[in-house]
């Protein structure tokens, strides 16, 4: 079982003996003192009595680890006092008194000179000099810029060194691809292949490694890391306990459990890992869904996504994309094709429209991805709850704003249900291109106009596919139509929104005011995500739970709530 650690910086002895217990109580199974905020290496009387006392009364067993600068802590004394301080923790058998689990020691430390080896070995049990009840020595490397290029060489250095219990390696990662060598190092140790024997911590820092994080049980690794609090992570892209436990469902992962993810850039404040894990519980699906960052790039794209569906140990089974990358997938779909690959495929709207939003893998029983589809549900989405407003839309007037990847997929999917769709757009030539792009393909050719001339007096419905409105964005707190144009619109359109953070856009509120039906962002995730669901569970979505966990999860930011 992959045991859940929590880092704990400590500043005071009673503080982190408080953190210790908050961690056991959020049901980590241990933790680890950094001393390293807290020993000064001085010749203090006070320090090494008071750190055995936290070592001894922690309510969880515990990692003791005293980190210098140049690996990434706070230490900067010399580095006897620090060994003699594992010394002298992990020979703590006095009455009260009991040793650390675990001493985490650096590579570079250990092989700095014999003599500090020599203490490192009298601190730990290995079965040799140290005592056979001591704690046991974890050997780790750290690169807090990029991956080493001597990892395989440090690695190798580690499995080697007797006295070592489990080796660690952490490191930054570039992009999504380098989690991918550090869970094939993990699977290795499990094994026992590559003559990688020991348990392995094998983690990615930063903004692309919580996949090395939350996948560490599929792939066996001795432990994963979490912080107790948002403020308190002690590496780059550490979850926090609760998000890992209860959000990834970490305990339920295994060597069958299947990945999936939202590819975007930027994808941290997705809602989509919120519905699709607790779909998965609601349903009994093996599956984990990752926030995937993927860089706005075209090769970015198509070199990633390429190599996680190849990847057979990975088994990513599906995934949502969203922006910038609606585009780029059916871009790689159709490439792929035009090379030979027969294994993609692609539904009507997204192959008419030139944009997906799912990705869903088939593999076999080797793991090897036998086919690929692209689909989009935006489009199914938009169809559906419009239908629900209006009854059927051949026929009905119907203005998508935007020309990116959802104004696409659903101007398609509305001119395939036999409405008249116009799209406009800022700038009216990117508009001209989509309708002339689509128009051949569909029942009703599709108009264009720039958005200062949208027809929006014979309207029957408006969707907002623009970022305008979007928190972050380049137009936030910003409506794509003026209140002039707003009141211009018939009496019975409804105005459907695409954006859901914020919950109530500025082209909502005018809408609202204006006496207008209004279909909220929230409505349209919820739809879409459920579509994607049942494809990849092959099970009915628990729509239901998604709308509560979506308006729950917007209902704090509303004005006032």
């Amino acid at each position: 079982m992959t045991l859940v650690c929590v880092p704990i910086l400590v500043e005071t002895i009673d503080g982190a003996l408080l953190d210790a217990r908050a961690a056991r109580d959020a049901g980590a199974d241990l933790v680890e003192f950094r001393l390293d905020s807290y020993y000064t290496g001085t010749d203090d009387a006070a320090q090494v009595p008071e750190i055995v006392r936290l070592v001894s009364r922690s309510a969880v067993p515990c990692i003791a680890t005293c980190r210098p600068v140049l690996e990434g802590g706070h230490y900067d004394g010399p580095d006897d006092a620090r060994i003699a301080l594992f010394e002298r923790l992990g020979n703590a058998h006095g009455p009260g008194q009991t040793p650390p689990r675990y001493i985490d020691v650096e590579l570079s430390t250990f092989q700095r000179s014999a003599n500090l080896r020599q203490k490192v070995m009298l601190a730990v049990d290995h079965g040799g000099g140290g005592r056979a009840d001591g704690s046991s020595l974890i050997l780790s490397t750290h690169d807090f810029h990029t991956r080493p290029p001597d990892l395989i060489r440090r690695i190798e250095a580690m499995n080697s060194s007797e006295p070592a219990r489990v080796m660690k390696v952490a490191y930054r990662a570039r992009s999504l691809r380098d989690n991918l060598e550090l869970l094939e190092l993990l699977a290795e140790s499990r094994a026992g292949e590559g003559g990688v024997v020991k348990p392995m911590i094998a983690l990615a820092m930063g903004p692309f490694g919580l996949m090395s994080r939350v996948l560490a049980p599929k792939f066996g690794a001795f432990l994963t890391f979490a912080s107790l609090r948002r403020d308190s992570a002690t590496a780059p892209g550490q979850p926090v306990i609760g998000e890992l436990l209860d959000l990834y469902r970490l305990r339920s992962i295994g060597s069958a459990t299947r990945v999936y993810g939202v590819i975007g850039w930027p994808v941290e404040r997705s809602l989509s890992p919120l519905v699709h894990n607790a779909a998965f519980e609601a349903v009994g699906h093996d599956g984990v869904y990752l926030p995937l960052p993927v860089a706005p790039e075209w090769e970015q794209f198509k070199a990633t996504v390429g190599e996680l569906a190849d990847h057979a140990h990975l088994d990513l089974w599906g995934a949502s994309v969203t922006l910038p990358h609606k585009q780029h997938l059916v871009r790689m779909a159709l490439e792929r094709r035009a090379e030979g690959d027969d294994r993609w495929t692609l539904d009507a709207v997204s192959e008419i429209s030139g944009a997906g939003n799912t990705l869903s893998v088939q593999r076999d029983g080797k793991g090897r991805a036998v086919r690929l589809a692209v689909s989009n549900t935006d489009g199914p989405a938009a169809e559906a709850l419009l239908t629900e407003a209006l009854g059927p839309l051949s026929g009905r007037r119907i203005v998508v704003l935007g020309a990116g990847g959802t104004a696409r997929a659903v101007a398609t999917q509305l001119a395939l249900a036999g409405a008249k769709v116009t799209v406009a757009n800022r700038t009216a030539e990117r508009a001209s291109a989509l309708a002339s792009e689509i128009s051949a393909r569909v029942p009703v050719p599709i108009e264009a106009a720039g958005l200062a001339d949208a027809p929006l007096d014979g309207a029957q419905a408006v969707v907002q596919a623009t970022a305008a409105g979007m928190e972050g964005g380049p137009a936030a707190g910003k409506s794509p139509l003026s209140e002039a144009q707003v009141r211009n619109l018939p009496a019975g359109c409804v105005v459907a929104e695409c954006v859901y953070r914020p919950p109530v856009t500025p082209l909502m509120n005018l809408a609202a005011a204006r006496g207008l039906r209004v279909i909220d962002g929230a409505a349209l995730f919820v739809r879409q995500a459920a579509e994607q669901s049942t494809a990849w569970t092959h099970q009915p979505a628990p729509t239901r739970l998604f709308e509560r966990i979506v308006r729950e999860s917007l209902a704090p930011e509303r004005p006032g709530a």
